[in-house]
């Protein structure tokens, strides 16, 4: 997928599919009214967006949560009467319950979205995302350790960097779930001197450094006055000089590498580098994506804000 060098147009705006053209027609597709007749028309689409990633897990991954976000159940249904043997109507309509279950702050089924997890991952053994999505759904029911390594442990087996799983992990090791910041840095420290530099999971450092920046401005008082301080300490320092690379043609080829970049543009305006921000919005273009931006209000307002203030060139 491009990722330099493309035309732009210079009104920011939420774009789910990031560089992923084939997958936005199908968005676009599955956010208009869906009668009976498209539903079926739909699905076929939705069946050649997924088939289309092959075993390119890393953009499969990608596909499969923007169109968890994006369809309803009602097309699972549709696509699973059309191919009753089939996996992916089964592993999309998981993600889709999923996806709902976490709008909602949880589910009312969740024995039977496990189930049908583990059901999923029978019918494609060598497909990461059912155990991806059960990842989630442990998550969500803020299980223990016991239940949730062998599910990560699944995922290795076939994805070994895969950054959606990775950034569930550090949810699940933060202070704010089953964790602590001692488990979610060594967690860090680990796939950083393990990944390859050029993988998926390039971003975790700086996710888990916003994550901590931002614990600290929601603890109000003293301390979130003094929040930015902490993008001068030498880790963060030192993420961000790591992280300044991916501005170099050809260094990010993932499939959420401008979801990456989005994070960076964030973290360094947070610090202040103004300068380094406005060469990473420029890669952006228009393109935004809500996290991390909605942090603190609108996120195309946000971005749109912070572009205006380093001076990029829209």
């Amino acid at each position: 997928m491009p990722l330099f060098g493309r035309r732009r147009s210079t009104a920011p705006r939420l774009v789910p599919e990031l560089d992923d053209a084939e997958l936005g027609r199908v968005r676009k597709q599955l956010t208009a009214p869906q009668l009976q007749g498209q539903l079926d028309l739909s699905a076929g689409l939705v069946e050649q967006v997924l088939r289309g990633a092959g075993s390119d897990w890393d953009r499969r991954t990608h596909r499969l949560a923007v169109l968890a976000d994006a369809a309803t159940p009602a097309l699972a249904q549709v696509w699973r009467r059309q191919r009753p043997r089939d996996a992916d109507p089964l592993v999309l309509g998981v993600w889709v319950e999923l996806s709902q279950a976490r709008a909602e702050g949880g589910t009312a089924d969740a024995r039977g979205l496990v189930d049908r997890c583990h059901r999923a991952a029978d019918l494609r053994p060598e497909d990461p995302t059912p155990w991806i999505a059960l990842l989630g759904t442990l998550r969500l029911l803020r299980r223990p350790a016991a239940e949730v390594f062998p599910v990560c442990r699944e995922i290795g087996a076939r994805d070994p960097w895969n950054r959606t799983a990775h950034l569930e992990m550090l949810g699940y090791l933060s202070p704010a779930e089953c964790g602590s910041h001692a488990q979610a840095l060594d967690f860090v420290d680990a796939v950083r001197a393990n990944a390859p530099a050029d993988s998926a999971v390039t971003g975790l450092e700086l996710a888990l450094l916003l994550d901590r920046y931002r614990a600290t401005v929601d603890a109000g008082g003293v301390s979130a006055l003094g929040a930015r301080r902490r993008w001068a300490r030498a880790d963060a320092e030192s993420a961000l000089e790591r992280a300044l690379t991916w501005t170099r043609p050809g260094t990010l080829r993932h499939a959420e590498a401008l979801a990456d970049l989005n994070l960076l543009a964030y973290a360094l305006v947070q610090a202040s580098r103004s300068a380094e921000a406005a060469a990473v919005f420029e890669l952006l273009g228009p393109v935004v994506t809500a996290w991390p931006w909605l942090l603190d209000g609108d996120p195309i307002e946000q971005f749109a804000h912070w572009r205006d203030q380093t001076g990029a060139t829209a």
